[in-house]
């Protein structure tokens, strides 16, 4: 087996780190245009801080972004430059339905996200579009309480209704949720869930789950009536947990710290609720509320391939003793010895690439989409603005080497590859635009200055060519 000729070569953004134009085109307040850049940040997406309005102390980086509202066209023609075949955005919710609950959808955000996608696909690209990515209207919070409502579900009908109605021959792959495994960890930023004070936490984040996965189905239900060409993804957080040594308890305390993930896609893959996740919640004393017919929702409509972001592997200890933490995409994990760490503190770990891959794919036999892969770093430009990031290209050239020899050595079906933040935008975990990802520059710093101007660094050209040789020229 070697990379298929379609292969699938190209960047991946979300809605809120890129757009901007948080108030405008008749756009509602999201929770993400509510999350502040700050100490304040990781407390409000964990749930621990309360902050459901924009105030005058803080600054909220989603709202201009990197204004991809208003330079799109700019942008999706370098991406054309780059050769990319496939390019995954998010549709930003309140963009769509202003309140979430909505009678009618608001034609100006139709409107641009149909201007995206035709522009993408005047240079041959192939949209990939995440329904949702961290992103939920705040009105809904307000009310309902967001996913902890069963109400959520039909609001979440509705606007995929209207999404693959009017997208239909215009958008063929699509994600239902973005890291729908991140609702453990970041609750409020990732799924709107504010807590109240004495309430069971894990009872209200696995209701919500069960919701999600409910709409999940949904979704692939209605896709498929409207176009039986569309195909429906789920996304996860991907990456192994590694036992910190040989002993049995480490061993098994690894494999149920992956079964914590792997829950959703089990779900979303496979079709109905595994076992040892029945037996989790009994220990936990939590009763899912169900409603007729959800067990049938889930088993007729799985996911047609799964896609993952993988930025580095997990490591875990049933020692108390054993505790030197570092960070992994806001998940705790220990520090390997063996692994170098980005600026950040993520492992750098390549081979747990192909190992997460073969762990997947074993897992469901289903097509695999790295949808999320890249190396956060500081670039410092030279005297003429140029930004020589080598650190990123052995990082990606390391992974991409990787993902090839999972599918030409060990035979696993994979999709495509979409690097995280192509371009330059606002940092998800930590609300930066120092935290850089991209292939190309957007002049901007922390503190919302800069021109916002567009420049390509060395990356550009090296995965130009990587395009151009379909993976064999690296």
């Amino acid at each position: 087996m070697t990379l298929r000729k379609d292969f699938l070569w190209g960047g991946a953004v979300a809605a809120n780190q890129c757009e901007g134009g948080y108030a405008e085109g008749n756009k509602g307040l999201s929770t993400v245009d509510v999350i502040p850049a700050g100490k304040d940040r990781v407390p409000v997406m964990r749930g621990q801080l309360k902050m459901l309005e924009c105030d005058q102390e803080h600054f909220y980086p989603s709202h201009e972004a990197i204004d991809f509202y208003h330079r799109y066209k700019e942008d999706i023609a370098l991406f054309a430059e780059m050769g990319f075949t496939c390019f995954r955005l998010s549709l930003a919710w309140t963009r769509i339905y202003p309140n979430g609950d909505d009678e009618l959808p608001n034609e100006e955000g139709l409107k641009f996200y149909e201007n995206v996608f035709d522009e993408c696909l005047k240079y041959g690209i192939e949209p990939l579009v995440t329904i949702t990515h961290f992103d939920v209207p705040i009105h809904l919070v307000k009310t309902i309480g967001s996913w902890r409502s069963r109400k959520m579900v039909d609001y979440y009908e509705r606007l995929c209704e209207t999404i693959f109605t009017r997208y239909k021959d215009k958008v063929k792959y699509w994600l239902t949720f973005n890291e729908i495994n991140m609702l453990l960890h970041l609750p409020f930023g990732s799924s709107g869930l504010v807590f109240e004070e004495g309430e069971n936490e894990d009872a209200v984040k696995y209701q919500a789950a069960h919701h999600q996965l409910i709409a999940s189905a949904k979704a692939t239900e209605i896709a498929r009536r409207i176009n039986p060409e569309i195909k429906i993804g789920c996304m996860l957080a991907g990456a192994n947990t590694y036992p910190y040594t040989c002993a049995p308890d480490d061993v098994w305390k690894a494999m149920t710290r992956d079964r914590e993930h792997y829950f959703f896609v089990d779900v979303q893959s496979r079709g109905e609720y595994p076992n040892y996740a029945k037996k989790m919640l009994e220990r936990m004393n939590i009763h899912l509320a169900m409603e007729d017919g959800d067990e049938e929702c889930l088993k007729n409509n799985t996911v047609d391939f799964v896609s993952f972001s993988y930025y580095g592997s997990r490591l875990t200890s049933a020692d108390p003793e054993v505790n030197t933490q570092t960070a992994a995409n806001l998940f705790p994990t220990l520090r390997n010895p063996h692994l170098k760490t980005s600026e950040w503190g993520w492992q750098i770990d390549p081979e747990g690439l192909r190992i997460t891959m073969n762990s997947l794919y074993d897992r469901y036999q289903k097509p695999l989409f790295i949808v999320e892969n890249g190396l956060g770093a500081i670039d410092t430009p030279d005297e003429t603005g140029y930004i020589a990031d080598d650190y990123r290209i052995e990082y990606l050239r390391q992974h991409i080497q990787a993902f090839i020899t999972a599918v030409e050595e060990d035979g696993v079906e994979l999709l495509g590859y979409t690097s995280w933040g192509c371009i330059d935008l606002v940092s998800s975990s930590s609300g930066e635009m120092s935290k850089r990802y991209g292939f190309i520059h957007v002049d901007k710093d922390d503190d919302g200055n800069g021109t916002l101007k567009r420049s390509k660094k060395k990356s550009f050209e090296w995965f130009k060519k990587v395009i151009q040789s379909n993976g064999k020229e690296l």
